[in-house]
């Protein structure tokens, strides 16, 4: 095959990437907007020596799992890869992504899976959006998000994974700009004000929070902008982010408070936790709770552990463990989230968490080495590219009864599962927990026992 030739495949997977997976003369082809069942005709954009890249051109038979995107812009925006699969054949794919990453990566040939846990309602369910503002070819000032592996932005009010309030907050900040002449940044020049629209919800306490990013020190008539916001039911915090940088992080340093509060409250589970605007909090707070609930679970707490709770973020598992362990000892490397962390275990009365800042690969060996630390149970929530090897190396000379390894990312966490079941541990439990309805990505928790006790 070469480039430009038309084919036809039939998709029999997905791609992490959200890509459908299909083969046509033994070679691979990876083809966006399809999905697994589809027969289509495509074209070959570029060709590898064992792989390519193909567009489509037309269904021919399309797969019976397919729906209609109810989204009118899921194609151009990209963030929801699978919503044109019905949430059934989503769950399926999604576990099967995690069980064939433990076998293929992990060598694990028959991992112990538990079904996964699926969301009642696979929209609607982010309490945190992110809008890029900008204009149009047009010159009309638009916000909504940017297009796969571009800063283009696709205009969209009401994205229908977020709150229906987001629209309604967009509209009266687009309208208050183009009121008072007001423009939005312009990542090329470095020119223009307004960058990002930042909004939170507390789905348990119906806090509502607007911050706005802008490449300044202030928003004109942001007073009488923060007047016409607060009139929005739960409005709880409108706040000014400050980023003058030339960079493509999206919030800066500093906070200025325009109405309210600069935080908003939420609950998981019994837990509160005050949220800022640079505060890391899961986006998906229903599952949130089902996901730290399977873990309270693989935990086997009794109230007499020690637990140490490895990149902590805001302390929330730490909080939920910690109200059935003895001790709980949370490592975060980013220095605000020990802040809030400590302070949500202020708020909750909860007097037996204790929380350090540095990275976990040299906090754990550290006081490993210096006080020679002790853990019953360790639980793990890393980044993507999963735990560093001296973090799985303390950890194994530790010696916990249990390892409870939340991952998102099944192919890092199948590598490192890999690596601690050969030095000491047995896989005896695990359960995929989709937090991320219409998208690709997967959260999965894993219970590891001690071999020898």
């Amino acid at each position: 095959m070469k480039k430009d030739e038309i084919v036809t495949v039939t998709i029999e997977d997905m791609s992490s990437e959200g890509l459908g997976v299909g083969r046509s003369d033994g070679l691979t082809l990876f083809v966006k907007d399809t999905v697994i069942g589809d027969t289509a005709e495509v074209k070959i954009m570029k060709m590898k020596k064992t792989y390519g890249y193909a567009r489509l051109i037309r269904l021919i038979r399309p797969g019976k799992d397919r729906i209609p995107a109810p989204c009118p812009v899921a194609k151009q925006c990209g963030g929801c890869q699978i919503q044109a699969m019905n949430y059934e054949a989503q769950l399926r794919f999604k576990g099967n992504k995690v069980r064939g990453n433990l076998q293929r990566i992990g060598k694990f040939d028959n991992p112990p899976m538990e079904p996964i846990i699926g969301m009642q309602e696979p929209f609607r369910y982010r309490n945190k959006a992110q809008f890029p503002v900008g204009r149009d070819r047009n010159g009309r000032l638009i916000a909504g998000f940017y297009a796969g592996r571009t800063h283009t932005i696709v205009e969209c009010r009401d994205c229908l994974l977020g709150d229906k309030v987001n629209e309604k907050i967009l509209n009266l900040v687009l309208e208050h700009m183009e009121t008072h002449g007001i423009s939005p940044y312009d990542e090329t020049t470095g020119q223009g004000l307004v960058r990002h629209i930042m909004t939170r919800t507390g789905f348990q306490t119906g806090q509502i929070m607007v911050c706005i990013v802008v490449n300044g020190d202030s928003l004109p008539a942001g007073d009488a902008l923060a007047a016409e916001l607060a009139q929005i039911p739960g409005m709880t915090s409108i706040t000014l982010n400050i980023n003058k940088e030339n960079t493509n992080v999206i919030l800066g340093k500093k906070i200025i408070t325009l109405w309210g509060q600069d935080y908003i409250e939420d609950m998981i589970g019994s837990v509160r936790f005050r949220i800022s605007p640079l505060s890391f909090y899961q986006v998906n707070s229903v599952q949130t709770e089902k996901l730290y609930g399977k873990a309270l679970e693989y935990a086997g707490l009794t109230g007499e552990e020690t637990v140490w709770d490895l990149y902590c973020g805001i302390g929330t598992i730490s909080l939920f463990l910690a109200q059935r362990a003895k001790k709980v000892y949370g490592v975060e490397i980013v220095p605000e989230a020990i802040r809030d962390a400590k302070q949500n275990a202020a708020l909750n009365d909860i007097c037996n968490a204790e929380f350090f800042t540095g990275k976990a690969e040299e906090v754990l060996p550290d006081m490993y080495a210096r006080e020679g630390i002790s853990a019953d149970v360790i639980v793990v929530d890393p980044p993507r590219k999963g735990c560093e090897k001296s973090v799985l190396d303390t950890m194994i000379k530790i010696s916990p009864r249990r390892i409870v390894y939340v991952s998102c990312d099944s192919a890092t966490l199948a590598r490192d599962l890999q690596y601690l079941c050969a030095n000491g541990y047995s896989l005896e439990k695990v359960c995929p927990v989709d937090m991320f309805g219409n998208s690709v990505h997967v959260e999965t928790v894993v219970r590891l026992q001690r071999k020898h006790i």
